[in-house]
């Protein structure tokens, strides 16, 4: 009797850690719920600079894939989660990342996208940035890009053309963070 329990309690925390990941000392969940449409992690890394930890980030999608082009060009509901986890990140060091982010994703072709890349950068002007800041920037078919704060909806950027180039900041040819 004793050696089944045992065996019970290793199957449920087995289940349990892989329903789950873990970067950064930050547990995203395994699956998120969108509407109707159940996400699944995907991947989820860490943003260093100089050996610091600034967030973690998640990468929800609707099906597993390890093609980064088929995701940034996917006109299909998925999400993206930052979880600040340094004091380091100011408002203002957020935005001048996301505009050399989105300066590299493009190619420097960002005339067509300039007022809605301001208007995405303006999200993280609203309140200063601090640690423990959950972002989730949900992209949801029809209706454009939705960004979270902690959430609170934000802003709402259509378009995917926007959309590509803002997935192609981590996951282009130049991303934020080659790791």
């Amino acid at each position: 009797m004793k050696s089944i329990l045992l065996a019970i309690a290793v199957i449920l925390t087995t289940q349990f850690t892989s329903a789950q990941k873990t970067a950064g000392g930050v547990t995203m969940p395994a699956k998120i719920k969108s509407g109707e449409t159940v996400l699944t992690i995907n991947g989820i890394g860490i943003r260093e600079k100089m050996w610091i930890d600034l967030y973690v980030a998640g990468l929800y999608l609707k099906a597993e894939t390890k093609d980064a082009k088929k995701v940034i060009n996917a006109d299909e509901k998925m999400l993206l989660k930052l979880h600040i986890v340094s004091g380091l990140i100011s408002s203002e060091k957020m935005s001048n990342a996301v505009e050399e982010g989105f300066e590299k994703a493009t190619g420097g072709e960002m005339t067509s996208l300039r007022t809605r890349i301001d208007a995405f950068k303006a999200v993280f002007m609203k309140d200063e940035i601090k640690k423990e800041v959950v972002f989730d920037i949900y992209y949801i078919p029809g209706k454009g890009t939705v960004i979270y704060t902690n959430s609170k909806v934000q802003a709402t950027i259509k378009g995917l053309d926007f959309k590509k180039a803002l997935f192609a900041i981590w996951l282009g040819k130049e991303p934020a963070d080659d790791d």
